[in-house]
């Protein structure tokens, strides 16, 4: 589990494909406190520490994260977002975030705010997918290549957040453009909700 505040970018150093699977070798400040087995949040998608090598570790995607998220689309150079799993003895300054990526959007806009930026976010117009609660509402949460966020104005098949200048300064964000895929994860809460009213049927 994890909350969407994000602790650094990783760059990536290497990238090895095999069948269907992916092994991402990255550099970042706390390698030499990872351990073998432990989750880490990449782009908001949960991994697996596999290896440990001085000053970098190494995680594998398999095909069904591939395709989901924008894992794929990495190259060596780029930065990701990542944060280790939550602490339970502290607060929680995001959301409930689980690291299990729903599905990709693309930036279709970035409009000044007097400092800061919205960002609008465009994903596929999916019925039933809103039906099993794939969706966002005004004011609640989402999380974006694994930052927690807070929605405004949602449509069926959209959204906008606002990025003050610390977050675009110290996520990837910052690498955002027009037309960039980036992560989703919708609130579990709402999948919940929408489950239940499902059964209530």
């Amino acid at each position: 589990m994890f909350s969407g505040i994000v602790e650094e970018m990783a760059k990536v150093v290497a990238i090895k494909r095999y069948g269907e699977n992916v092994d991402f070798t990255l550099t970042c400040s706390f390698v030499n406190e990872l351990k073998i087995d432990q989750s880490v949040a990449h782009n908001g998608v949960c991994l697996t520490v596999v290896t440990i090598d001085e000053d970098t570790y190494m995680v594998t995607a398999m095909k069904e994260t591939l395709v989901r998220s924008n894992l794929g689309r990495l190259q060596v150079g780029d930065r990701v977002n990542v944060e280790r799993s939550m602490l339970m003895n502290g607060r929680l300054d995001g959301h409930i975030v689980q690291g299990h990526v729903d599905e990709t959007a693309v930036c279709t806009a970035m409009d000044d705010a007097d400092g800061s930026t919205y960002f609008t976010f465009e994903y596929k117009d999916d019925v039933e997918m809103a039906r099993r609660g794939y969706f966002t509402v005004d004011k609640g949460s989402v999380t974006v290549n694994g930052v927690s966020l807070t929605v405004c104005e949602p449509t069926a098949n959209s959204f906008k957040v606002a990025i003050i200048p610390y977050t675009r300064e110290h996520t990837n964000f910052a690498d955002i453009s027009i037309g960039t895929v980036v992560n989703l994860e919708f609130d579990i809460l709402g999948k919940y909700i929408a489950r239940l009213s499902d059964f209530s049927k």
